[in-house]
């Protein structure tokens, strides 16, 4: 069992939750190696089609960095696994859905978590930040890249220049959080985003998300609907493909399969 996360499963869905809250859930070198471990299975398993991550207890999704463990234990440099900081930041090739339920603090690393997933669902006492540059680092775990194209250069350089604290509501008026809920609601409200993916062809998803994002790679409209995208020739030949049509005609709920 691992120390420093919690998994847990219930139908095609994976909750993993950070357990460090004596900490604000702050991730160090084990408990990236832990949270990676988590998200290979995820991306491995034809079973497991969404995932939520959140952190343990009401104060903090993820202080970012364990600063003190890094000054004290484990010395100057900063080990991330080769998926990145929590396993996710540099994830490029999982097409799986994953939604970053916030629930209190998401700054730094944190932070690039939740910007890394596809769905930010915030607490109302959730609060967004990049404050490396006040201890002298930058957010390098794609925080830098992730903002911008998030929510627009101007407004990414007016948090990340400033680390300035940005609450849940003035995040959503930004365009990084999806939703803000009570913080008594929020696995519930992620959950039901969840479901809400779960109801579409789990391969028609996927190659959404992967069109989508790597879409994003190419500068104009035309150049990125030309490429080859890998999981929509797989979506166009799946036996969820027939599947779809064939229940809407018959007027039933489709029963996907994933393949």
């Amino acid at each position: 069992m691992p120390d420093f996360c919690r998994t847990e499963r219930e139908g095609h869905l994976l909750t993993v939750t950070i357990t460090r809250p004596e900490v604000m859930n702050s991730l160090h070198p084990p408990a990236n190696q832990e949270l990676a471990l988590a998200f290979d299975e995820f991306s491995a398993d034809p079973e497991l089609w969404v995932a939520i991550i959140t952190g343990e207890g009401d104060r903090a999704f993820s202080a970012g960095n364990d600063l003190k463990y890094q000054a004290t234990e484990g010395g100057s440099a900063v080990t991330s696994p080769e998926t990145g900081f929590g396993g996710l930041t540099s994830r490029f090739d999982n097409f799986k859905p994953v939604i970053a339920a916030v629930n209190g603090v998401a700054m730094g690393g944190g932070f690039e978590i939740a910007l890394a997933c596809d769905l930010i669902i915030a607490s109302e006492n959730a609060v967004f930040a990049l404050p490396e540059p006040r201890v002298g680092l930058a957010a390098l775990a794609g925080g830098v890249h992730r903002l911008p194209r998030q929510i627009g250069l101007k407004q990414a350089m007016g948090m990340m220049l400033t680390g300035r604290r940005v609450s849940a509501a003035e995040g959503k008026e930004l365009g990084f959080v999806n939703e803000v809920v009570a913080a008594g609601d929020l696995m519930t409200a992620a959950r039901s985003w969840a479901d809400q993916i779960a109801e579409c062809a789990p391969l028609s998803v996927r190659a959404s998300k992967q069109a989508a994002m790597e879409g994003l790679e190419h500068g104009g409209v035309a150049n990125a609907m030309a490429q080859k995208y890998d999981l929509i020739s797989t979506m166009v030949r799946s036996e969820d493909f027939v599947e779809g049509p064939r229940a809407f005609a018959e007027k039933r709920k489709p029963n996907w399969k994933g393949r």
